[in-house]
C-alpha cells in the first residue's frame, strides 16, 4: 500500500525499499529528524514481532489441535465388543471380572474425575456469561490472557517530539508507542478472524480432529467475536487520538487522513463489526430481528465485514482470505451433503434426481405448552452415530429454513439399506408451529385410515458418537425433560438390545413430562425399554409436572405420591426430578465401575445435572479404587 506524501517517509530521497510482511515497505536510509528515524524503527520492530506473536499463537493452537488428534488415534476409548470378546475369550465367563486398571489408566481417571469437580459446575456471572461452564470460563480466560501479554510484550515504551517542516517551532508531533500498539491489537484482531469462522462452522474441522461436538465451541466463538471488537474499538481509539491530537497541525492532519480510502474502509469494517454485535444481543434477537433473520444476517454481515477488512488493509489479508475460504467451503460441504442424502432414482420420472423424503406425522394438541409432532420415515443412507443430529427442512413451510433434531431410533439398516428416521419436537413459535399448524389440519381433515404425511430434507448428521467409550462396566442415568427424551433413548435402546453384561451393571431413566399422555410420544420405544431392558435390570421413573392430581393417584400411589406402573416403572405427579437427589441416589446403589450421566432437556436441568454431577466426582476416591466416583456427563449441549 502506498503512502502519501504527508506521511513520515520520504520514498523520494530513498536508496532502496525494505519489505516488511503484512505492513508498507519501509524507505531506506531514514533522511528524516533523529527522533522520526528512532519512531520509525520502534514501529516497525513493533510490526514485526506482531507477526511473528500471530505465527506463535497459530502455531499454538495448531501444536494443541495435532496432539488432541494424535491422542485420540494412539489412545482409543475401550469398546463394548471388546469387553465382550474377552469375556468370551476366557474360561468361566459368567465369573470374569473386568480387567483390571493399570496405575497410568487410573492415575488418569482420577484426574479426570478431579477436574470434573471443579470445571463442570456452571460458570459464575450467568447473566454475562450464560449456560457456560467453568471449564469454558477458563479457556477463555487463558485465551484472552494470551493475546492479551502478546499486546504489550515486545514494545518500546518511550515519547518522541519531532519537529514538521514549515510550522513553527511550537508545532510539533508526539510520537510515542500509541501507534504502534494500536497496529498491534489491530493484526491480532486480523489473526482472530479466521479462529472465529472456524469455531462457527458446522462442518466443524475441529469437531473432526478433537472429538468435541461443532456447538461446543459456539460460545468460544461468540467471545473471540467480541474480544476481535474490543481489539478494533482499541485500534480506532489509538488512531484517533494519534491523528486528531498528537499529530500536528490541527485540523488539517486528521482531515487528510480521514479521507484516505483504508481509513474510510476502517470505519466501515468498525460500523459492520459493531452492527454484528448488536444483532447477536438475547433482546435484539428476541424482540426485533428473530432467530433466523438474525442467522441470516449474520452471515452476511460477516462477509462483508471480511471484505472490508481488505480494503482497509489487503497487507493483511492472509489472515482473511482463509476465513472465507473456510465459511465457503463450509456452505459448500452443507450442500453436497443435502445432495448426497437426496439423490436417488426417481420412480415417477423414470430418472435420477434430488428428491425430498415424506415423512408420516402425528399430533398432539397442547394450546398451554405448545403441540407436539412426531416425524417417522424410512430413508437409504448409511447410519449416523447415536447422539448426532439432523438438520430438517419443510418443504411445505420455508425452504430457506432447517432446524436440529436429534432422531430418536436407533441407526440400524434393514436388508435393503434403509434406516427408520422417527423425530419429536414441540412447537412453540417460528417454523415449527407453522408446520405444527399445517399438520394440525390435515389431521383433522384425515380419515382413520389416512396416514398424515409431509415431505421433508434432511442436511447432517453432526456431532459425535455419545456412545464412545461405553463399555460393559460403565454405569448409565438418562435423564431428559420433555421433549429431551429423543436424546436418550436410542442409548437405552442400544444397551437393551445389546448382550446381557456380567458386571452388574446399573442403568436407570428419569423422565420429567409436562402431562401423563406425553407417554404417547414414545409409546414403541418405551415399550420396548420395558420388555428388554427386565433382563438388564434398567429402571425407569416417569414425572408428571403439570397434570392436575386426581383422587387415583393419592389412592394408590404412596406418600410421595409414586405410583407403580409396572415392575420397573414409577411415576411421580405433580413434582419435578431433585436432579441432585437422583445422581447422589445412583452413584451411590453403584457396585463397581463407572458412571456415565446422560442429559437432554430445559438449560435449568442441564445446569443443575452440572452442579450434581461435579459434586458426586472424586479424585482421591477414584485413585482408591472406588470407580463410581467417576462421573462423566454428556448432554444435549445446545444451551446457546
Amino acid at each position: 500500500m502506498k503512502l502519501e506524501p504527508r506521511h513520515i517517509q520520504n520514498f523520494s530521497e530513498a536508496a532502496y525499499l525494505e519489505p516488511h510482511w503484512g505492513y508498507a515497505d519501509r524507505a531506506r536510509p531514514c533522511t528524516n529528524d533523529p527522533g522520526s528515524c528512532e519512531y520509525l524503527d520502534v514501529v516497525y520492530s513493533a510490526h514485526d514481532r506482531g507477526m511473528i506473536y500471530t505465527g506463535i499463537f497459530w502455531l499454538t493452537i495448531g501444536g494443541i489441535i495435532l496432539v488432541w488428534a494424535a491422542a485420540r488415534r494412539l489412545f482409543p476409548a475401550r469398546d463394548a465388543h471388546d469387553d465382550l470378546i474377552a469375556q468370551l475369550a476366557s474360561s468361566d465367563p459368567e465369573k470374569s471380572p473386568p480387567p483390571p486398571q493399570s496405575r497410568t489408566a487410573r492415575l488418569f481417571n482420577s484426574m479426570r474425575s478431579a477436574s470434573r469437580r471443579y470445571l463442570l459446575p456452571n460458570a459464575p456471572f450467568p447473566f454475562i456469561f450464560g449456560h457456560t461452564t467453568r471449564l469454558q470460563l477458563l479457556i477463555l480466560a487463558i485465551l484472552t490472557g494470551y493475546l492479551t501479554v502478546w499486546s504489550f510484550v515486545g514494545m518500546v515504551y518511550k515519547r518522541w517530539l519531532t519537529p514538521i517542516k514549515n510550522q513553527p517551532p511550537d508545532v510539533y508531533n508526539t510520537r510515542s508507542t500509541l501507534g504502534p500498539w494500536a497496529d498491534r491489537v489491530g493484526v491480532l484482531a486480523y489473526a482472530l478472524t479466521p479462529l472465529s469462522v472456524l469455531l462457527a462452522s458446522r462442518e466443524s474441522l475441529l469437531s473432526i480432529m478433537t472429538g468435541v461436538p461443532y456447538t461446543s465451541f459456539l460460545f468460544l466463538h461468540k467471545w473471540v467475536g467480541y474480544i476481535i471488537l474490543v481489539q478494533s474499538l482499541l485500534h480506532t481509539l489509538g488512531w484517533v487520538l494519534v491523528e486528531a491530537w498528537l499529530y500536528r497541525p490541527q485540523p488539517q492532519v486528521w482531515n487528510t487522513w480521514i479521507a484516505q480510502d483504508y481509513a474510510r474502509w476502517g470505519v466501515v469494517a468498525l460500523v459492520l463489526l459493531v452492527l454484528l454485535w448488536i444483532g447477536t444481543l438475547g433482546v435484539v434477537v428476541r424482540r426485533v430481528t428473530g432467530y433466523e433473520f438474525f442467522r441470516k444476517a449474520h452471515y452476511v454481515l460477516a462477509m462483508v465485514y471480511i471484505g472490508a477488512l481488505i480494503g482497509h488493509w489487503e497487507k493483511l489479508q492472509c489472515f482473511l482470505v482463509p476465513g472465507l475460504v473456510l465459511w465457503g467451503a463450509d456452505r459448500i460441504a452443507r450442500a453436497v451433503r443435502t445432495a448426497l442424502l437426496h439423490h436417488g432414482y426417481l420412480k415417477n420420472s423414470g430418472r435420477w434426481g434430488f428428491e425430498s423424503v415424506e415423512a408420516v406425522v402425528k399430533h398432539w394438541k397442547d394450546e398451554q405448552f405448545g403441540d407436539v409432532v412426531r416425524l417417522d420415515f424410512d430413508h437409504v443412507q448409511a447410519p449416523w452415530k447415536i447422539g448426532q443430529h439432523f438438520f430438517i427442512c419443510f418443504t411445505e413451510g420455508s425452504i430457506w429454513q432447517s432446524h436440529p433434531f436429534t432422531p430418536l431410533s436407533l441407526p440400524v439398516t434393514d436388508t435393503v439399506g434403509k434406516v427408520r428416521h422417527s423425530y419429536i419436537f414441540r412447537a412453540k413459535k417460528g417454523e415449527t408451529k407453522r408446520i405444527a399448524n399445517i399438520v394440525a389440519k390435515k389431521v383433522a381433515a384425515a380419515t382413520k385410515e389416512t396416514a398424515v404425511t409431509t415431505n421433508v430434507i434432511l442436511q447432517g448428521p453432526y456431532g459425535v458418537d455419545v456412545t464412545e467409550g461405553l463399555i460393559q462396566d460403565v454405569n448409565v442415568l438418562c435423564v431428559a425433560g420433555g421433549t429431551g427424551i429423543t436424546y436418550v433413548l436410542p442409548v437405552l435402546l442400544r444397551l437393551v438390545r445389546g448382550p446381557v453384561g456380567t458386571t452388574g451393571r446399573k442403568i436407570e431413566l428419569v423422565w420429567a413430562m409436562k402431562r401423563k399422555r406425553d407417554l404417547e410420544w414414545v409409546a414403541p420405544e418405551l415399550e420396548e425399554l420395558q420388555r428388554l431392558g427386565a433382563a438388564h435390570g434398567l429402571q425407569i421413573c416417569t414425572f408428571v409436572t403439570a397434570d392436575p392430581e386426581d383422587s387415583s393417584s393419592k389412592e394408590s400411589g404412596d406418600e410421595n405420591g409414586a405410583t407403580e406402573s409396572g415392575d420397573d416403572v414409577k411415576t411421580f405427579r405433580s413434582q419435578r426430578p431433585d436432579v441432585g437427589l437422583v445422581v447422589q441416589e445412583f452413584v451411590k446403589s453403584v457396585s463397581q465401575g463407572s458412571v456415565r450421566v446422560f442429559g437432554s432437556g430445559p438449560p435449568g436441568m442441564i445446569c443443575d445435572l452440572r452442579a450434581a454431577v461435579a459434586k458426586c466426582n472424586s479424585g482421591s476416591k477414584v485413585w482408591k479404587g472406588e470407580d463410581r466416583f467417576d462421573v462423566h456427563l454428556v448432554c444435549d449441549d445446545r444451551l446457546e
